[in-house]
């Protein structure tokens, strides 16, 4: 039975490598797959050696530095593994600091490596190109402009497109979308999703109660949507609204839902989204909605992130674009006082929500390429 090596580092890793599985398998219905892998990948028959929760950690501090003891020795016992039950080729799926060094071993004893979702080299820590070519026998890229770069330093690279401009349709429902959520159609709505991990939730919830609070000054028949995916960033979040109205005597209630999940349907029902930098910024632009884009780290955080830095920009429409399209109100820029002045230009502003839907749509259609196959389809050039 042919084998494949298969290691996710995240929950973005394990949908990607779900999809990729169940395309593979229908092309070759015998092929094992074993590794790292979460429940999506496992659903679709992955076997998983490790838990991925130990490689799910993030940033540049202590829980970062706890974790790696752990880290390191889950990857060593990999390469072990794989060493001693060679598979017929190797995926690395994301998870660049994991997989390179994973895939370099494992490639030096003869067995192929696809890694799949390029890092961020035309973004910051380029010098690593030479890393990944010792490691990586062919790259699955989610971007076009990525495939240039890595034909340039002879690394053979296929342009897969991105799978979430599969899985969005070209245009979204809104008013769909606001029944769903029981919002009426005159409503202004304004999502806010301030990301997914509980530090970017922290680093973001009272700038944006705080910012919510100016809008619903300022625009009537306005409320706030605010997804969420685990009961600690609830917490977080509801903490802020509660210590913004005990601070202001005699306010009403902020007109916020929290909402568990539903990110999707929160984009598709406002009339523009407050997003922390990210892959939401991506799922935004696809679902056809104007944005601001924001972002906060602890201050070391953000001078390391920005000296190491290439482009102007952080947000993924903005690289995608190869201009600001999007504004970015990033660090200290990310004040309440500035964030409702842009998210207030935005709603008033018709042509440069046009102009903002028209370069999302370019976005949209060159990112839409049947990932899923093409990626299979490379990979399956690698089987006996």
């Amino acid at each position: 039975m042919p084998r494949i090596g298969i290691v996710a580092g995240e929950a973005s890793g394990d949908l990607i490598g779900s999809h990729l599985i169940r395309a593979l398998k229908k092309h070759r219905p015998d092929l094992e797959f074993v590794g790292i892998a979460g429940p999506k990948m496992i659903a679709e028959g992955a076997h998983s050696l490790f838990p991925i929760e130990k490689l799910s950690v993030h940033g540049f501090g202590l829980d970062v530095l706890r974790a790696i003891p752990e880290i390191l020795t889950i990857r060593n016992r990999l390469k072990h593994y794989f060493i001693e039950n060679p598979p017929d080729v190797f995926i690395g799926i994301d998870a660049p600091d994991f997989n390179f060094s994973l895939e370099k071993k494992i490639k030096s004893k003869g067995i192929p490596t696809v890694h799949y979702v390029s890092p961020s080299i035309w973004a910051w820590r380029g010098s690593r190109i030479g890393k990944i070519r010792r490691a990586v026998s062919h790259m699955l890229v989610l971007f076009p402009f990525e495939q240039p770069l890595y034909k340039k330093f002879g690394i053979p690279v296929t342009f897969v497109g991105h799978p979430l401009a599969d899985q969005f349709p070209i245009s979204s429902d809104k008013l769909s979308a606001r029944k769903s959520l029981k919002l009426k159609n005159d409503q202004v709505v304004v999502a806010m999703l301030p990301g997914s991990r509980l530090s970017e939730v922290r680093n973001l919830a009272q700038t944006l109660v705080a910012t919510a609070r100016i809008l619903s000054k300022a625009k009537d028949n306005i409320t706030f949507l605010v997804p969420l995916i685990t009961r600690e960033t609830k917490e977080i979040f509801e903490s802020h609204i509660y210590s913004e109205q005990k601070d202001i005597d005699g306010s009403e209630d902020l007109p916020i839902q929290i909402l568990f999940g539903h990110s999707h349907l929160a984009m598709k029902a406002a009339d523009v989204v407050i997003v922390a930098s990210g892959t939401a910024t991506l799922e935004a632009a696809l679902i056809k909605r104007p944005m601001v884009i924001t972002y906060k780290l602890p201050w070391l955080n953000w001078q390391i992130l920005r000296r190491m830095s290439y482009l102007p920009y952080f947000g993924l429409p903005n690289i995608l674009a190869g201009r600001f399209i999007v504004p970015e109100l990033l660090q200290n820029q990310a004040t309440p006082e500035n964030l409702a002045k842009t998210t207030l230009n935005i709603i008033n502003d018709a042509e440069r929500v046009n102009e903002m839907m028209t370069e999302f749509n370019s976005i949209h259609l060159s990112l839409q390429q049947n990932t899923d196959d093409i990626a299979a389809q490379a990979i399956l050039g690698f089987l006996k």
